[in-house]
C-alpha cells in the first residue's frame, strides 16, 4: 500500500495511490483504513510530507563504509540527534539555502513511519509499530557542523527535512537499493544491507530512550558520497520499491 498526503480542495488529506488515481481517507493511516469514496487523479494532488511527526530521530554513521570513508571506528551504539518538525517538507518543495552558509550537503536516507505509541519494545516485535518507509534527505549545513562540533544548528533549518513521495507498507528494509542523484549525476549508490544497526534493531534501541508516538520518523543514515549543492541545484533519493523523493534548492530571499 502506498500511503499519501494530499492537498486537495484546500486542506491536506490522507490517502492511498492505487494505479494512477489517489483514494481519498476518512481515516487517518495510524487507524483502520476507512475510504471517503472520493477518487482523485493523481496528477491533480499535490504530494505533502507523507509524515506530521512529534519528533524526527535520525541514526548517524550507520553505513560501514561511510564509516571507512571518514576514516571513522564502526561504533558501538547507534549515534543518534533529532530535527524538529519544522525541517519537514515534500516532495517538490524547495530546500531553502539559507544566508551566511558556506557548505550544504545531501544524505540520502532510508527512513520509516512509527504506526502506533512504542516504548520499551523488543527486536523481534518492532516490525508491528512501523507504518511503512519513505525517502529521506538529511540536508546539512557542513561548515555549522564543524564548527559548532554537534549537529543541532546544522541540521534543523526550516525546509532540512524532505520525506516523500509516500509511504510504502509493503517492502523489507533488509536489501534496498538507495541512491542519490545531483542535477542527474549519481552520487550515492549502495544498498541497506551496508547497515551497521538495521532497522528493527535502531526502533527497539529508540524506544528504550524515549516514547515514540504515531507519525513519528526515524531515518537510518546516510551511504558514502555525500556531496554539497548549491542554489538551482535538483536533488533526487531514490529508493527500490518506494520510489523518489525530488526537491530543489533555493536561496533564501
Amino acid at each position: 500500500m502506498r500511503i499519501v498526503r494530499v492537498y486537495y480542495k484546500g486542506k491536506p488529506q490522507w490517502g492511498v495511490i492505487k494505479n494512477e488515481s489517489v483514494y481519498l481517507l476518512n481515516s487517518t493511516p495510524f487507524e483502520r483504513i476507512k475510504y471517503s469514496g472520493q477518487i482523485i487523479a493523481r496528477k491533480k494532488a499535490k504530494l505533502l510530507a507523507p509524515a506530521i511527526p512529534s519528533k524526527i530521530i535520525m541514526a548517524g554513521l550507520n553505513y560501514k563504509e561511510h564509516a571507512k570513508e571518514l576514516g571513522l571506528k564502526i561504533p558501538k551504539e547507534p549515534v543518534l540527534f533529532l530535527k524538529p518538525p519544522t525541517s519537514v517538507v515534500g516532495p517538490d518543495q524547495n530546500i531553502i539555502y539559507p544566508r551566511g552558509i558556506k557548505r550544504l550537503d545531501y544524505e540520502a536516507e532510508l527512513a520509516f513511519i512509527i504506526k502506533k505509541t512504542a516504548r520499551n519494545i523488543p527486536e523481534k516485535k518492532a516490525k508491528e509499530y512501523i507504518l511503512g518507509y519513505t525517502c529521506c534527505n538529511d540536508i546539512t549545513a557542513r561548515d555549522l557542523q564543524k564548527k559548532d562540533g554537534q549537529w543541532t544548528r546544522a541540521k534543523s533549518f526550516d525546509t532540512f527535512c524532505p520525506l516523500g513521495p509516500h509511504i510504502e507498507t509493503e517492502i523489507q528494509p533488509g536489501n534496498l537499493a538507495i541512491r542519490s542523484y545531483l542535477n542527474g549525476m549519481l552520487r550515492q549508490n549502495s544498498l541497506t544491507s551496508d547497515f551497521i544497526f538495521p532497522v528493527y534493531y535502531l526502533l527497539a534501541f529508540v524506544s528504550r530512550i524515549m516514547t515514540l508516538l504515531p507519525g513519528d520518523v526515524i531515518s537510518t543514515g546516510t551511504p558514502k558520497g555525500v556531496g554539497k549543492m548549491k542554489p538551482g541545484d535538483t536533488i533526487e533519493i531514490e529508493i527500490s520499491g518506494i520510489g523518489c523523493l525530488k526537491n530543489q534548492v533555493v536561496f533564501m530571499k
